[in-house]
């Protein structure tokens, strides 16, 4: 009986560690989102494993940069200030040397952005920092914390490795996934292209060849009412061109992120605005790394370029500031300037810059939000919940 015991115990702890396995795989397995496959993963390590907080660092693909990929129960030292959750840390260091590369590595540190806080740790010191790799390529981190750590036993170790394999697996799959449609886009916009070159260049070839037997008959002197008749199709052709063009257009995505992050392409708007204007601009990005759906790019990127555009025109400013804040949770985009400032109510009705704003906001699923008074500046902001 003194035997049974042990291997009883040993037992219930596979059965344990088999049934959260399964129950992480099965979240995993139903999701090819990759954020909302992080947040059901990040979600379910949580619950199982009795652990109050957790969250993902992932490399951005192709780059050394490291983004907030998800979050479950930040402390308010970290969920209310975004920028403690930029640049390197012990973790991010150790695993972008290499040294976080197995399970004997997996083990509880001293998390380096919560020990330099006084309050809003919430009872937090220490994360276990679990490797994330697809084969020999580097993916991130999964960082999980209890209140009570101080240290791992091997099962658990080993347990956390497991499950951070699975969490690669899913990484990979979802990537693949979002390149199959990446492409699908591409050759979509491909065909598009071509649909349009193709029906606007029959169109004015018929458009031509009215005006052409108009002109004709114009210098012979001809029936003015085949001329008319000639016109009158001619202009038909135009405007049938017309609302096919705009169709064709409504269903491509704006160029003008092509081969650029959100972050990238504010920071180059900027850089622009700043040569062409002479105006001081400081652009500030705090989560700029992470890749957000090319529909939320465009908009905020044509949000921002109207702002921008209005700072430029109106506000008389000499210093204005852009800042793109994004989160696991939210994306915010704030336009501040130092300028001559306007009555927001009498501005705002009327004028289809603002309302052209507020409706890119609104199509977001985000709201936003402007303030100004005369004689002291202005500040608009943008806010977009992800998931």
């Amino acid at each position: 009986m003194a035997d049974a015991n042990p291997q009883a115990e040993i037992l219930l702890r596979r059965n344990r560690e088999l049934g959260i396995l399964n129950q992480i795989a099965q979240a995993l397995n139903r999701e090819v989102d990759l954020d909302r496959a992080l947040d059901a993963a990040l979600a379910q390590v949580a619950e199982l494993l009795h652990l109050r907080t957790g969250w993902i660092w992932l490399l951005r693909e192709g780059t050394d940069e490291t983004y907030l990929a998800a979050a479950q129960n930040l402390p308010p030292g970290l969920a209310d200030r975004p920028h403690r959750m930029e640049g390197p840390c012990y973790c991010l260091d150790t695993f972008r040397a290499g040294d976080l590369d197995g399970a004997a590595n997996v083990n509880v540190v001293t998390c380096s952005r919560l020990s330099k806080l006084v309050d809003g740790t919430g009872g937090l010191r220490y994360h276990a920092s679990i490797p994330l790799y697809s084969h020999s390529e580097k993916l991130g981190v999964l960082n999980v914390a209890s209140a009570d750590w101080r240290e791992l036993s091997p099962g658990d170790l080993q347990l956390l490795y497991t499950i951070g394999d699975m969490l690669s697996i899913a990484i990979e799959r979802a990537r693949l996934y979002e390149s199959s449609v990446e492409l699908g886009a591409v050759e979509e916009r491909n065909r598009l292209s071509r649909d349009i070159h193709d029906t606007l260049a029959q169109g004015l070839t018929a458009i031509s060849l009215q005006l052409e037997t108009a002109e004709a008959m114009l210098d012979e002197q001809g029936d003015r009412e085949k001329i008319r008749e000639a016109v009158h199709r001619a202009l038909d052709l135009a405007r049938q061109n017309l609302d096919e063009a705009r169709r064709s257009v409504q269903d491509l995505r704006a160029a003008s992120l092509e081969g650029r992050t959100l972050s990238e392409a504010l920071a180059d708007l900027v850089e622009e605005t700043q040569a062409a204007a002479g105006v001081e601009i400081e652009y500030t990005a705090t989560g700029g790394s992470r890749p957000l759906a090319p529909r939320l790019e465009s908009g905020l990127y044509r949000i921002a370029q109207e702002a921008v555009n209005n700072l430029v025109r109106h506000s008389n400013a000499s210093h204005a500031s852009v800042v793109l804040t994004s989160t696991p949770e939210w994306v915010s985009l704030t336009i501040e300037d130092d300028g001559s400032g306007f009555e927001v109510d009498s501005r705002a009705e009327g004028h289809y810059g603002l309302q052209g704003m507020q409706e890119r906001a609104r199509l977001l699923g985000g709201t936003m939000e402007l303030q100004s008074e005369l004689g002291s500046g202005s500040r608009l902001e943008v806010r977009v919940p992800l998931g």
